[in-house]
């Protein structure tokens, strides 16, 4: 029971895991930059889901706002995504010009780029503007 106990330990945060993060526990400003930290658990494949109501950008032609609700879900491999960063990395398209078919691939594109995860997936519902509303998704697979 007690070499359960240990190996348990070990899987748990590690003050080395905050190693690089600049980010949490420091003032708030948008910025285009995902960090992360290491994934003590890379044998298993699990699903880390993080979802926010609160994406936004602005219409390229028009400048108008759009409001998406935004769902990642990804199997990690070597490193999961640290949640400020994320938070802070969504804002910076606040008033970025840009379609919901090309900021969606973007998130994909920069999350894969941090993670190198086993897969992702992101999921954009924007909301209704015009009369139609958009759902995006967009999906990395290994």
């Amino acid at each position: 029971m007690k070499k359960r106990k240990v190996r348990e330990m070990k899987k748990m945060t590690q003050e080395s895991d905050l190693d690089g993060l600049t980010l949490l526990g420091r003032g708030s400003k948008p910025v285009r930059r995902l960090e992360t930290f290491p994934n003590h658990h890379p044998e298993r494949d699990y699903t880390v889901t993080l979802s926010t109501k609160e994406f936004t950008c602005v219409c390229p032609a028009t400048g108008q706002p759009d409001v998406a609700s935004l769902t990642i879900r990804y199997i990690p491999d070597r490193l999961i995504v640290e949640s400020k960063s994320l938070k802070l990395y969504l804002w910076s398209f606040r008033n970025e010009g840009v379609f919901h078919e090309h900021v969606t691939n973007v998130i994909l594109d920069d999350l894969v780029a941090a993670l190198l995860p086993r897969w992702c997936k992101v999921t954009a519902e924007f909301a209704v503007r015009g009369g139609i509303s958009i759902t995006v998704e967009a999906e990395h697979k290994r």
